[in-house]
């Protein structure tokens, strides 16, 4: 079974994405911040992260750029989920190693299908 890390400060929204992923039989990791996240990331073998930007103690994009870092982390597939969405957000998403960029709230069928092409079953 897939492990997902949903990596946001908002338990709604951890909640939220927690249940459109459980629904679909992965197992689900949570974060309030990039820097639980990283802890976190640590002890496991995480197969996808749902990152937001805005978070306190440590930023999305800051979790990103030091998840790249790690060799086990490398090429671990990150979607990231904010309601920022200008230009310069979605390019510094991919400046620093995100895979796909969108915006709050995202819909359950497209969260679906972009985790069916990032994770392997």
């Amino acid at each position: 079974m897939a492990i997902i890390m949903v990596v946001d400060d908002s338990k709604t929204v951890r909640n939220y994405h927690g249940s459109i992923l459980k629904s679909q039989g992965f197992e689900i990791l949570e974060a309030e911040n990039g820097m639980e996240a990283l802890e976190k990331s640590l002890g496991a073998s995480v197969d996808l992260y749902l990152v937001d930007v805005n978070m306190p103690i440590m930023d999305g994009y800051s979790f990103i750029s030091d998840l790249r870092k790690q060799d086990a982390h490398k090429t671990v597939p990150v979607i990231m989920v904010t309601t920022q969405a200008k230009e310069e957000d979605k390019i510094n998403a991919f400046k620093v190693g995100a895979n796909i960029f969108e915006t709050k709230p995202i819909k359950p069928d497209v969260l679906q299908a972009y985790v069916d092409i990032l994770v392997k079953s």
